[in-house]
């Protein structure tokens, strides 16, 4: 479940308000959200990794490795890759919109995948650069169609055999989507929020959630108050917002 983004404003707002440290605006909330959001994200591919040297329990929900991976599973997804020939090179695109025509930003590769003539698919193995042109010298080891291989680099994919010229598709993990507050203005001057989803053409003073776990909003307020304590300069609330931030990374991995 996605986190509520008016539960975490408002939440911010009293803790802030409560001492009269200050106010944070729509405009700078928003701003900070997003910072906050892409650092958890980020972090999860971290803590995964240090997660998979570890032995893991066998009992229901406390396998830390599947509890990753399930708050990274909203952001996977695939899409066909585009065919692109410039000048002598011949390569793939990332696909910008997924199979199920969201608009999406790139963030990291996971499998990419050739549909062949029999409808078989077949992964492609990812080679570095020295391996991907040598293994191409030779009858024995070129890639084939029933093996085919790729290089990816500057964001592209150079497929080989260079007969694929169709029918690639690549799974992968999204960037996520921006959270947004959004507001009308009252009569007053006030801020109205708008809890109507967010769409830049038809309701763009629309709002979106948190796309991360919810059981990320405590770890995700407490962030928030620590950029909140840096734009008002109060170190009260940087020390405290940092120490709370450090107990909670410090209990996710014990």
């Amino acid at each position: 479940m996605a986190i509520n983004i008016n539960t975490v404003y408002k939440t911010v707002l009293l803790i802030l308000n409560k001492e009269q440290r200050g106010y944070m605006t729509p405009q700078e909330f928003n701003s900070i959200a997003t910072q906050v959001q892409l650092e958890i994200f980020e972090k999860y591919f971290d803590d995964l990794n240090q997660q998979l040297r570890v032995a893991q329990t066998d009992f229901d929900y406390a396998d830390r490795v599947a509890n990753i991976d399930e708050k990274i599973e909203v952001f996977k997804t695939f899409g066909n890759a585009t065919y692109t020939v410039s000048g002598a090179l011949k390569y793939f695109l990332l696909p910008t919109v997924d199979a199920y025509a969201d608009p999406v930003s790139f963030y990291r590769l996971g499998s990419v995948v050739y549909t062949n003539d029999f409808n078989s698919q077949i992964e492609l193995e990812r080679l570095q650069r020295s391996e991907f042109y040598y293994i191409q010298n030779s009858p024995l080891t070129a890639s084939t169609k029933t093996y085919p291989t790729y290089l990816y680099e500057n964001n592209k994919l150079f497929v080989a055999p260079t007969s694929i010229t169709s029918n690639i598709a690549v799974n992968y993990v999204r960037k996520p989507k921006d959270p947004i507050w959004g507001f009308t203005v009252g009569g007053l001057g006030q801020y109205v929020y708008n809890d109507i989803p967010y769409d830049v053409v038809d309701e763009p003073t629309g709002s979106r959630d948190f796309e991360l776990n919810g059981s990320e909003q405590t770890l995700v307020i407490t962030k928030i108050l620590l950029y909140a304590g840096i734009v008002i300069n109060d170190p009260t609330i940087i020390q405290v917002a940092s120490q709370q931030a450090q107990a909670e990374d410090i209990n996710s991995k014990s």
